[in-house]
């Protein structure tokens, strides 16, 4: 796949989901297979979802490097997905994946997240709309 289909998708998921109010996401190509994008997504609770991947698509979609930081809007920590390395102590069996659960900073094992399975879980999370 090139970097601008994968790009497109990205815009797809986000415009599909109900709960979104407004996105902000810029990207970057860095070759033709390879992307660096970052944005905001604000949700209808004036909850936010701020994001980094840098991806390679040319053959799977590899996240070489991802933050999806889903905050509320006080910009408490509801949940943070990532891969830096920083907890290896943890002896996580998904390491270095792992999810930061609320503000008291739990860490917890977890797969390689994308874009559709976060959005899904935000609006989960979210409360019902009024209309």
């Amino acid at each position: 796949m090139r970097i601008e289909k994968y790009f497109q998708e990205l815009r797809h998921i986000i415009d599909q989901c109900a709960s979104v109010q407004s996105f902000s996401i810029t990207h970057d190509k860095r070759g033709s297979h390879q992307g660096y994008i970052r944005g905001e997504i604000y949700f209808r609770d004036d909850s936010i979802l701020h994001l980094r991947e840098f991806v390679d698509v040319e053959f799977i979609i590899e996240r070489l490097m991802y933050v999806y930081q889903y905050v509320d809007s006080s910009e408490s920590l509801i949940f943070r997905y990532d891969n830096t390395g920083h907890h290896k102590k943890l002896n996580l069996p998904s390491y270095p994946h792992h999810k930061h659960v609320g503000h008291e900073g739990q860490v917890i094992a977890s797969s390689t997240p994308d874009l559709a399975d976060i959005l899904a879980e935000i609006e989960a999370l979210l409360p019902l709309s009024d209309s």
